[in-house]
């Protein structure tokens, strides 16, 4: 999985919307298979209109997601959370500026708003998980 900045470089050198969505999707091929055991309820996000699964652990002070859906954009979404969030610690995830993060990919304004609002309901379960284990 590549990191959130080199995703962003390549992100702009995609001139096309449809190029871009290819990549988001390739993102999410890309992800490590998501355990069974964790495709419940409890580790669904709310807010989603497609199913969407987290997992944090929280081992050596990080915490590390694994995520899938069973939409390819938005698993391409949760690949591109995962390279902004996953193997920090839990303040440095709440001192990210997610929207500044975000912006140079223009997710708002080509993403359905169903989608958008399952993208800010992942950062907000994200950083909920954060929360519950920031010091």
């Amino acid at each position: 999985m590549p990191d959130f900045d080199d995703i962003a470089s390549d992100f702009t050198f995609l001139d096309e919307w449809d190029e871009r969505y290819k990549y988001l999707i390739d993102l999410g091929r890309d992800l490590a298979p998501y355990p069974e055991e964790f495709r419940d309820e409890a580790h669904k996000v709310r807010g989603c209109a497609s199913q969407v699964w987290l997992h944090p652990s929280h081992e050596g002070g990080v915490i590390r997601f694994a995520g899938d859906s069973d939409a390819h954009i938005v698993k391409g979404l949760v690949a591109l959370l995962l390279a902004l969030y996953s193997g920090k610690a839990p303040d440095e995830i709440l001192k990210i500026d997610t929207e500044a993060a975000l912006a140079p990919f223009d997710l708002t304004d080509h993403l359905t708003p169903q989608r958008s609002n399952g993208l800010f309901s992942m950062i907000k379960r994200i950083r909920e998980i954060a929360a519950a284990h920031s010091e």
